[in-house]
């Protein structure tokens, strides 16, 4: 992953939340020299006043874990994005974290600018899973049935070279000198990028995958494209 990312006219303003301060306050000031982010607090009780474009949240926290903040701040503050940033890859945690509306789960061994990067993705509304996490979750979860007598959707060859880009990531160097995939994939832009397409199109493609498909998100995609043997 390129660590060097254009910076935007306004920046990406982030709330870190986690029960340790010396973690909080470390990965707020690896975040704060990063080009294009302004960390605006570490405080979930600061959500509504700061209006952070994203939160960056521990899963175990004391008083009110990180699942049930999730589920508050997507009810109080619907416009801000929730990704948990933990070192927990429990399968149920990510399942919980997702299905109470958190735009990601990563851990925190990811490289600072990795994380960077995540947060801008995040902003722009890109659902994320660390690798790791996304292999034990596509094993944790159960393949879908199709409907008794229902049709198989096809897709046409345009529609399946762009849900394979949608579900795999580029391979990289991670943390620790191991090698680690992007688990959100590629964005509508590098789709376009590599099959000469404009970005509209590759999102009006996407979108049309996803209806077709009945199938929520970007993250679901995955899965699915994993089920239909394009991984």
């Amino acid at each position: 992953m390129n660590d060097e990312e254009p910076e935007q006219a306004a920046p990406v303003r982030v709330l870190v939340v986690d029960d340790q301060r010396l973690i909080r306050d470390g990965i707020a000031s690896l975040l704060s020299i990063r080009p294009g982010i302004e960390v605006v607090g570490t405080a979930v009780a600061r959500t509504l006043e700061m209006k952070p474009d994203v939160v960056l949240m521990d899963v175990r926290m004391p008083t009110m874990d990180g699942v049930e903040a999730v589920a508050v701040l997507r009810d109080r503050a619907p416009e801000c994005r929730v990704v948990m940033l933990t070192t927990f890859d429990d399968e149920e945690y990510v399942v919980q974290a997702l299905r109470a509306g958190a735009h990601g789960y990563l851990l925190k061994d990811l490289p600072a600018g990795e994380l960077a990067h995540a947060v801008r993705l995040a902003q722009a509304g890109v659902t994320q899973l660390d690798s790791s996490v996304a292999r034990r979750l596509t094993a944790f979860l159960p393949r879908p049935e199709p409907a008794a007598g229902a049709p198989a959707v096809s897709l046409s060859p345009r529609e399946t070279d762009i849900l394979r880009l949608v579900a795999h990531g580029h391979t990289g160097t991670r943390a620790h000198g191991h090698t680690g995939t992007r688990a959100h994939g590629h964005t509508n832009r590098e789709i376009a990028a590599r099959l000469y397409l404009s970005e509209g199109t590759v999102k009006n493609h996407v979108s049309r995958i996803l209806r077709r498909l009945a199938l929520r998100d970007r993250t679901q995609a995955a899965l699915r494209a994993r089920d239909l043997g394009l991984l």
